[in-house]
């Protein structure tokens, strides 16, 4: 073992890393990798060099370090390898890995730069390089802003390739034969007579064997895997009701425990009486924890019950109660002394509005409420604290902040702080919170030795989720001869990356470019064009919910820019297309013109809308088609195209568009959480109602592939959904929505 770990802790252009009776290969973008975890547990006869596949006696397990919550992260991720090292799907199993600076995140540069995703300039490209260079050194592992597909194309695949191709060294020395004469299919090398040696018989010579680190990724032409029609992994299991999530996970010994805490988001416990919970049978404890109190019992139905017997004193919230004054806080926050950015500045629209006749000028106001992330998961953790060590098993986006965190709780060591990342029953933003870990690691820490099982119950998971921020905006436009001749666009909300970053102790310095995500970065060549953003006070603590900043700035742009199209007199395709610049976002919105054979009339009672939204780098494109019945509005069809670059599986790519166009429309048209006396006024699914099977239109999705670049698209199909929706609502009843939830507004069968 010796003799491997010295070649394990080498620093390669590309990196590898061998397991005996393993093998584990990876590629680094840097000369000098981070740490290897593989090298923190080996057993006799192992050897690590890298962390992304581990080949052992038993099979093929591929790490996969970004979350899985329902959206096919681990088989993507698993595809990429696969596809290089020259393994059937059906070979492998998935691992999530351990928390380690190794996975950070290297597609959150391009989110975190503040440039357009279509500035390919020396400054930007210099300052993604920058931001890439911060995330590898504080490794930062989180699964967010569609970055899974992007972050993995090149180092997942050549991490299968650099594997694949020492394997065939490895062969070479051990049969005397010339490497570049074999071949490798099914986990085997292949010789040149035929004979095939298995992957898993090579692991001992691979370990000793320096990586190779010259070779070219396979051209898209001569995949196998990638861009064909694939089974997820997890898909039998889900199918036959065996799907293991974090919530069914049980150690023997496990107590169970629920809590209670001050459902004005941040006020405090002033104080409790727990002497009828205390009697009721199977309550083990009541313990208080930050902010509230905790119920251990033998089972979470009892600790439900219990938690719900005591009485608690409860301080006021921080922030204000009614949401009359949440909206005023917007409304007044569009002052230059609340301006956070202006990355949008062409031409001068104050002229352009100056010289504007009554007739030209358009005004609106458009409004957008709290959403609650509500996954069907209800928010859950296990967490055993020993006396130098303590395990975390958990669902999370962020496992590295949940190993920090516990650690400063306990006051062990990181090093000492083990999560077992599970699969997660569903997401949105919600796992990017560590609120529930924390909460049972104070709890295990009165309970020394004994595994603590912490479920939320649904009231209190709605309650005290972190939900999407509250947002306004106001737009002033002229239109002139026909055409779109000023743009001006002002957004107020509050700062989700400083609420949301606040709570893990760090500071987001300068603008939060997600007040002004999915606006400002919209490819159009409007001759006066302006997107301003403005930072509201802090208001409830928020959080990121699918898209963050573009999932309220996207109906917004859009719906303002159909209202000044409207008033010019033009068609809502047509000019969008005379304004678009960028070659890929055009295909993307002549394609969802030709899907939706937009050119021909929907006929009487009938609507249709269009809208585009640039988000995360995808430009997308949404038509949607309704009728105006006597008993409301009802959504017909629903046409999608986006712009990825590739697409890794075409099934999971249709099935993740419409999944989330249909998240989209529902929040859309029914959701909003209102707080009244600084509680959060829906507490549950019936307050909180999701698309109805029979609101649910038919779908039809095209990826394109136009790009160079390669995308994500767990987010960026939501952003347009609510304007096309709006847009189609208009021309169908002439009635302009500018306010979700829509419900509020006009009735939906």
């Amino acid at each position: 073992m010796g003799r491997v770990k010295t070649i394990a802790r080498r620093s390669f252009l590309v990196g590898s890393v061998a397991i005996v009776s393993g093998v584990a290969f990876g590629y680094y973008m840097y000369r000098k990798p981070g740490p290897n975890p593989l090298l923190d547990d080996l057993q006799e006869g192992e050897a690590a060099l890298t962390p992304y596949v581990k080949i052992d006696a038993s099979g093929i397990t591929l790490i996969t370090p970004r979350a899985d919550s329902g959206q096919g992260a681990y088989s993507v991720q698993a595809m990429m390898i696969a596809e290089e090292l020259d393994v059937d799907m059906d070979q492998v199993r998935v691992d999530p890995g351990v928390p380690s600076p190794a996975y950070y995140n290297t597609a959150l540069a391009a989110e975190s730069a503040p440039f357009r995703p279509t500035d390919r300039s020396t400054m930007a490209n210099t300052t993604r390089g920058v931001m890439d260079a911060v995330m590898k050194f504080t490794g930062m592992q989180m699964t967010g802003g569609s970055t899974t597909v992007p972050d993995g194309y090149e180092k997942l695949r050549m991490a299968g390739a650099v594997a694949r191709e020492t394997l065939k060294v490895a062969a070479g020395r051990r049969t005397g034969q010339d490497p570049k004469k074999m071949t490798t299919e099914r986990a085997h090398v292949i010789l040149p007579d035929g004979t095939r040696i298995a992957y898993t018989d090579l692991a001992t010579e691979a370990a000793q064997i320096e990586p190779v680190d010259h070779l070219a990724l396979r051209h898209p032409s001569r995949w196998r895997i990638m861009g064909t029609p694939q089974q997820r992994l997890d898909i039998v299991a889900k199918s036959t009701g065996t799907q293991r999530y974090c919530i069914d996970f049980e150690p023997q010994g496990a107590v169970h425990a629920t809590v209670r805490t001050n459902p004005r988001k941040g006020g405090a416990m002033l104080g409790f009486d727990a002497t009828a919970a205390e009697k009721m049978r199977g309550v083990k404890q009541v313990l208080p924890i930050t902010g509230g109190v905790a119920v251990v019992a033998d089972n979470t139905w009892r600790a439900f019950a219990a938690v719900q017997a005591i009485d608690i004193d409860w301080d006021d919230a921080p922030y204000p109660l009614e949401m009359d004054s949440h909206w005023q806080a917007l409304s007044d926050s569009f002052n230059d002394d609340r301006l956070d950015s202006r990355k949008r500045d062409d031409g001068d629209v104050a002229a352009a509005a100056h010289e504007a006749t009554d007739a030209e000028v358009v005004e609106a106001e458009y409004r957008a409420p709290y959403l609650a992330h509500a996954p069907l998961e209800p928010s859950n953790a296990t967490v055993l604290v020993g006396d130098d060590r303590v395990d975390v098993w958990t669902g999370t986006q962020v496992p590295r902040f949940v190993q920090a965190n516990v650690a400063k709780l306990t006051g062990i060591d990181a090093d000492n702080v083990h999560v077992h990342v599970q699969m997660m029953g569903g997401s949105f933003g919600q796992r990017l919170e560590d609120d529930v870990e924390r909460q049972a690691t104070e709890i295990a820490m009165q309970m020394k030795g004994t595994p603590v099982k912490l479920t939320y119950r649904r009231e209190e998971d709605m309650v005290h989720d972190h939900p999407r921020q509250i947002a306004m905006a106001r737009g002033r436009g002229v239109v002139r001869d026909g055409q779109v001749h000023a743009f001006d666009l002002g957004i107020a909300m509050p700062s989700v990356m400083s609420s949301q970053m606040g709570r893990q102790g760090w500071t987001v310095p300068g603008p939060d470019l997600q007040i002004v995500a999915g606006a400002w970065e919209q490819p159009l060549k409007i001759p006066n064009y302006r997107v301003s953003g403005y930072r509201a006070p802090e208001l409830a603590p928020v959080s990121s919910w699918r898209s963050v900043g573009a999932s309220t700035n996207g109906f917004f742009h859009d719906v303002f820019l159909d209202e000044l199209i409207h008033a010019a007199g033009a068609d809502p395709v047509e000019e969008r297309l005379r304004l678009m610049w960028h070659e890929p976002s055009r295909k993307v919105l002549e394609a969802v013109a030709e899907m939706s054979n937009w050119a021909t009339m929907p006929g009487a009672g009938r609507g249709r809308g269009v809208a585009f939204c640039t988000s995360f780098g995808v430009p997308v494109a949404e038509v949607i088609d309704v009728t105006a019945t006597p008993d409301g509005t009802r959504i017909d069809n629903v046409w999608v195209a986006a712009e990825v670059g590739r697409v890794i599986d075409p099934v999971n790519f249709e099935n993740l568009v419409q999944g989330g166009v249909i998240f989209a429309l529902g929040h859309a048209i029914n959701c909003e959480i209102t707080y009244a006396d600084g509680m959060a006024e829906q507490d549950n699914y019936y307050a909180f109602e999701g698309l109805r099977m029979r609101q649910a239109p038919k779908i039809e999705v095209r990826g394109l592939e136009n790009d160079i670049h390669v995308r994500g698209m767990g987010e960026p199909m939501v952003p347009p959904a609510a304007a096309a929706l709006s847009n189609a609502i208009f021309a169908a009843t002439g009635q302009r929505i500018r306010e979700m939830p829509m419900n509020r507004h006009i009735d939906f069968v």
